[in-house]
């Protein structure tokens, strides 16, 4: 065992020292500071005072030691997953999550927090300030703090089985995924494969000491495979394959059915607890929506405005396919394959063709142009974030700092797939600004993404790791949240950067940011030929705006279904009567227009839902966008690039955090309430 004095993970005096942390330093590290932030809060409820400085900055201060420290533990867990370190954060999660419950369950210290907000102190407070007492005094009830204490005991039970719940099914997807491979020699097998995905297979099973080309459940394979694949039994292989992870169809162990329904019961049983009648009610009080009622009307109006462009997009598809493709009937693993053939005969280009104009250097220096451009910052490399002090050496660091030189925040930079990440995109934080004392902590976050790495060499040069444009619109929109993080003023923690940001708010920044991946003012400055180094072609452009909205039905009520899915498995779903399975089959033949095999197991993969924050709340994303789209509305009436149009998003969105509702930043942006026209007009489902 590490001692505590030598113990990386107990140095917070900067950046993580993440070359040095071991999973032996995690245990002795969480336990100390669990013991210090018991000791802090006991002191807090013993002190006289009941002002600011009495106990909440106190308490402040010993918990941010304890985030920050976890936090870094979470994320090792995420990014470089290994036996070890698995075993070391599940062995220490049950502790942290009983010392979070048992704070928000206590009464005394909630009384006290009642008291600063009833007393002749609270008027002084700063604005931020008095919304963290606010958000406090809610989350205080949400914990339960004033339940009687049996009740109190089940509910702190409750709250650790539902962390070790949702770390086993995000762990069960990614042992999942990990565990299918498909190696094979016949090169024919390969056919319509872009040639770096059939290089990238070449290197992984040459990693393997095989020989042939290997086929992984990662998303830089398996997706090229479904959309590329001429070989429709491979296309089918690989579907069956991705869409039964972590289900009774493969290896017992990583099966996540039975954590569904226990997740499910779970939250029930907390909401009965609080006494709220479902699970939905107790998510949706911290965020913008009302009701249940109110975001499930949200999504059937969405849905029902968008499927006769859905009803339409599948016709075009299911007529196109069998009149091009031999494909009289159209399955679900033809589905991207045949929309790429649609998509190339009628904008005359393949996402593979547009795939080589942006590298990641360039797209990169394009990204930052943008944010430099409107936010009148700059960005630049940082050693300090880069090997040896990252945790991989695929990582980049990076600073963004004011044009006088001044530091505001920093980044790392993690784009690839590995067998040792788990999937999808996300951003989190690892420092959040405040002020202490006579100074100012700058913030730092994690932007992380599972793009597939460059294999081989160009012009002598190893080759760059190419992106589809869907992969940088997921990169913008990380970097969006990121700079949600990072560029806030907010000096106080509880409310700084994205912290006490309603969650149905929170991907306003990152949906906005996204809208830039469509604008020749920026694609101009962003893209250059892997081979050539020409930049990307107006005419190519042109081609690319016309696709934009190509099968946007189809998409937004595939959104709305999980959305659908998620609120009413949270708001009214009764397991006495049907499986969560049988619900979304129901949702899906009121929404999809296009139904999946009977086999198809997404819930099971439904990590956002069961594992990542997002219960009765992935409604999120379409919420926002209505925000983003509106937001993003201001630069196309002031110019794409406005400095003048990107100073008021940063001073009345990015910069105020969690200080004030969303919907009060939204107003002081925009002067006006959001609308769903702009939507609906960058979806290609109303008149421009």
């Amino acid at each position: 065992m590490s001692h505590t004095a030598t113990n990386p993970l107990l140095d917070l005096s900067g950046l993580p020292r993440f070359a040095e942390i071991l999973p032996e330093h995690v245990a002795p590290a969480i336990d100390q500071l669990i013991l210090e932030c018991r000791t802090a809060v006991e002191s807090a409820v013993a002190s006289a005072g009941n002002g600011w400085d009495d106990f909440v900055a106190p308490l402040e201060d010993i918990n941010e030691r304890l985030s920050r420290a976890w936090g870094v533990v979470s994320h090792l867990h995420a990014v470089i997953d290994s036996p070890a370190m698995r075993d070391a954060y599940n062995a220490s999660l049950p502790k942290v999550t009983e010392y979070w419950t048992d704070l928000g369950q206590n009464l005394a210290l909630f009384n006290k927090y009642r008291a600063l907000n009833d007393g002749p102190q609270f008027a002084g407070l700063s604005s931020a300030r008095k919304k963290i007492i606010e958000n406090e005094l809610r989350d205080f009830r949400l914990s339960g703090a004033e339940l009687p204490d049996d009740k109190k005991t089940r509910f702190k039970a409750i709250a650790e089985e539902q962390s070790m719940q949702g770390s086993r099914f995000s762990e069960n997807i990614l042992d999942a995924t990990n565990a299918f491979s498909l190696i094979f020699d016949d090169q024919a097998r390969l056919a319509g494969l872009p040639t770096d995905v059939k290089d990238a297979a070449r290197e992984a099973a040459e990693k393997d000491g095989k020989s042939g080309w290997k086929l992984t459940l990662h998303a830089p394979s398996y997706l090229p495979v479904l959309q590329y694949a001429d070989d429709r039994s491979l296309r089918e292989t690989i579907y069956k394959a991705n869409v039964t992870r972590a289900s009774e169809f493969g290896e017992p162990k990583f099966d996540n059915t039975s954590l569904i329904d226990t997740i499910i019961a779970l939250r029930a049983e907390e909401a009965t607890l609080l006494g709220l009648g479902s699970y939905a009610q107790v998510s949706l009080i911290p965020k913008m929506a009302d009701s249940p009622a109110q975001v499930l009307d949200f999504l059937n109006d969405l849905a029902s405005r968008a499927r006769p462009f859905a009803e339409r997009d599948y016709a075009e598809l299911q007529a196109f396919a069998k009149a091009n493709l031999g494909l009289d009937t159209l399955e679900a693993w033809d589905m991207m394959y045949a929309s790429e053939k649609l998509r190339e005969q009628r904008y005359a280009f393949s996402d593979q063709e547009l795939k080589e104009y942006f590298p990641e250097p360039k797209v990169l220096a394009g990204l930052f142009r943008v944010v430099e451009t409107i936010f009148n910052v700059r960005i630049a490399a940082d050693v300090g974030l880069s090997p040896p002090y990252a945790w991989h050496e695929d990582v980049g660091g990076y600073r963004i700092e004011s044009v006088d030189g001044d530091l505001i925040g920093q980044f790392y930079l993690d784009l690839y797939a590995r067998e040792t990440k788990r999937g999808g995109a996300w951003m989190d934080d690892a420092i959040t600004r405040r002020r202490k004392a006579d100074r100012v902590q700058t913030p730092v976050t994690y932007l992380t993404c599972n793009f597939a790495r460059g294999v081989g060499e160009v012009n002598g040069h190893k080759r760059p790791a190419l992106f589809t444009h869907d992969d940088v619109i997921t990169l913008f929109h990380e970097f969006g949240h990121g700079l949600h993080h990072m560029l806030t003023r907010v000096d106080d923690l509880g409310v700084s950067g994205i912290n006490g940001v309603e969650w149905d708010a929170v991907e306003l920044p990152s949906q906005f940011m996204e809208n830039f991946c469509w604008e020749w003012d920026v694609l101009k400055h962003m893209t250059a030929h892997v081979d050539t180094g020409q930049p990307l072609s107006r005419a190519l452009f042109n081609k690319m705006l016309a696709a934009k909205n190509f099968q946007a039905g189809m998409q937004t009520v595939r959104q709305v279904e999980y959305s659908l899915f998620d609120m009413h498995l949270h708001a009214d779903f009764d397991p006495s009567r049907k499986t969560p399975l049988q619900l979304l089959e129901d949702i899906r033949r009121r929404v999809a227009v296009a139904l999946p095999p009977a086999y198809n197991r997404f819930p099971n993969n439904f990590s956002h839902i069961f594992a990542g924050g997002y219960a009765a709340g992935y409604y999120s994303y379409k919420w926002a966008e209505v925000l983003s789209a509106d937001a993003y509305s201001a630069f196309e009436e002031e110019g794409v690039l406005s400095p003048a149009a990107g100073a008021r998003f940063h001073n009345e969105v990015l910069a105020v955090g969690g200080s004030r509702s969303a919907a009060e930043s939204f107003r002081a942006f925009r002067g006006r309430d959001p609308t769903i026209d702009a939507l609906l007009r960058h979806s290609g489902m109303i008149a421009a």
